[in-house]
Formats: structure tokens, sequence, C-alpha cells
């Protein structure tokens, strides 16, 4: 499915008063922009209906919008048939911070308040959350085996790809990669949940979904939202720069994923299904 977003800026400009060594200067900085997105439904003959208001970096924004209502379960593969801003909204500065999916079938607004309820019980009991995600999916396929090598060049790889990083140093990111190493998908977002949702978006409306040969990469930890929003998407492989939560380790071996935590320098820990990582020993 092809769709084309306007390009706009996902960078601010500011100026600060810089220290160094005690002494203070006026000069220009660049901020990673920070903006409110709403993602609205409809199914044929439908009025739209309100889903979600997340902040976020523009850019990406169709991604973000089919991507979060994949893995939130919203949606199924298949079923968007177009992605818009909203056209009759007051003002230049709403247009581009509110989205329309429009699916080939009704959508159930009864299936959002049960999704809404549940992930609002998530605080409250990890055992609620888990049973959540397992009305949501299935396990993952097994497969595919990545090389300990590939792994381990993951990150590099993905900092390379992170442009707004550079000048910002403010945004996380995650990306899609196969077995190989190659990049299928990168993404940078102020939020660490808005870019896998970015990137499984993006093969979402490639009609690459489920996501069941790659290996997705993000910069941070390994939240049990990630872990969750991989599950539902049918990611085998989860590989972190960071430290995995107990919740996303106890989701990942539930759903027979592989979590790998603090891929850095050279080293890594492999917390759930080890059998997909080819080591030379």
């Amino acid at each position: 499915m092809a769709v084309t977003e306007p390009i706009r800026s996902n960078i601010t400009h500011a100026r600060v008063t810089a220290f160094h060594e005690g002494v203070g200067s006026e000069r220009a900085d660049t901020l990673a922009t920070e903006e409110p997105l709403e993602i609205r439904v409809q199914g044929p003959e439908q009025e739209q209906i309100q889903v979600a208001v997340t902040m976020r970096t523009p850019g990406g924004d169709f991604d973000l919008a089919v991507g979060f209502l994949f893995t939130e379960g919203l949606i199924e593969p298949g079923e968007v048939r177009r992605v818009a801003y909203c056209d009759n909204l007051p003002g230049e500065d709403q247009r581009y911070n509110v989205v329309s999916v429009t699916l080939g079938r009704s959508f159930d607004a009864e299936r959002l308040r049960r999704n809404f309820y549940a992930n609002s019980s998530c605080g409250v009991c990890g055992k609620a959350a888990l049973e959540d995600i397992e009305v949501r999916c299935s396990p993952v396929a097994p497969g595919p085996e990545v090389s300990l090598d590939v792994l381990l060049s993951l990150p590099a790889r993905l900092r390379a790809a992170q442009k707004m990083f550079e000048r910002t140093g403010g945004l996380h990111a995650a990306g899609l990669f196969t077995p190989e190493g190659e990049a299928a998908s990168i993404h940078e977002d102020v939020g660490r949940h808005n870019a896998v949702d970015k990137a499984v978006g993006e093969r979402y409306l490639a009609g690459g979904v489920p996501v069941a040969h790659h290996v997705l990469q993000v910069s941070g930890r390994a939240s049990f939202e990630i872990v969750q929003k991989a599950a539902v998407a049918g990611i085998p492989i989860v590989s972190a720069v960071s430290a995995p939560s107990s919740l996303a380790v106890e989701a990942a071996d539930r759903f027979q994923m592989t979590l790998v935590g603090f891929v850095r320098d050279g080293r890594c820990n492999v917390y759930t299904h080890p059998e997909r990582i080819r080591s030379a020993s």
C-alpha cells in the first residue's frame, strides 16, 4: 500500500546560555521537535473515532498511526485502505497533528474499550498484562537464527542511521534488521515506543507483517511495552542496548521470543530462547 506523507521539519531552533568552566556564552541550539498526534479510525460509512493522542517527533506519522493500531491489536494485516491527515481542522498548525486511518471493514469500538480497560490494569498486575497479550496473539514462530557477530553489530548500525540524534542528542531509535544485518526500517522519535510503532507501521504499509524474519534493535532499554508490541507484530528477536525489565523477560519467555540486553562493547546477555543466537563456539 503506497502512502505519501508531506516532509515536515522535526528540528526546532533555540537560543541557550552555555556554561564551560564557569564562563557563560549565548549560542544557537537545535532541539528535537515534540508535538501531539491524534490518531483516528473509521470504517465504511462510519464516523471517525478517536483512538489515542501521543506525543511524538513529526515524521513517519502515517507509519506511527498504523503501527500503533496494529501493535495494540486494534487492526489486522491488510485492513488499512487509506491513511491521511485530516484536512477539515481549524488552524494550519493543527493540520498535521491529526491522522485518520480508514479501514476496509467496520472498526470495532468495543474492541478499543476492551483494550483500554486491559491496558489500564497493567500497572496493577503484571499477570493481567501478560494475559491481555495472549488474547491478541500467539507465541512467535520458530527461527530465524542470527549470528552473534551480526547481533553485536546492530547497535552501531542503528546509531549510524540516527541522523536526528546527531543534531539534537534527544531521540530514541528502533530498527528492524534482517538476520544478515541489513536495515529494513529505522525510525527515531522522542518516545521509544513511538519509534517501534513507526518501524512496524512502515512494514505494515509495505505488506510486510507479521515481521517474522527480522530482529528489532532498540537504542535504550527493553520495557514490557516494547516486547508486547514486538510479540503482536510477530518479531522473534528483540535486542536492546540497555537492560530489560523483569516483566519484559517474562513476556518474551512466554511468547517464545529471544530477548537480548546490554548489547554493547562486544558483549550481550541473552535472557530468553538463546537457540536463535548462533555463536562461533
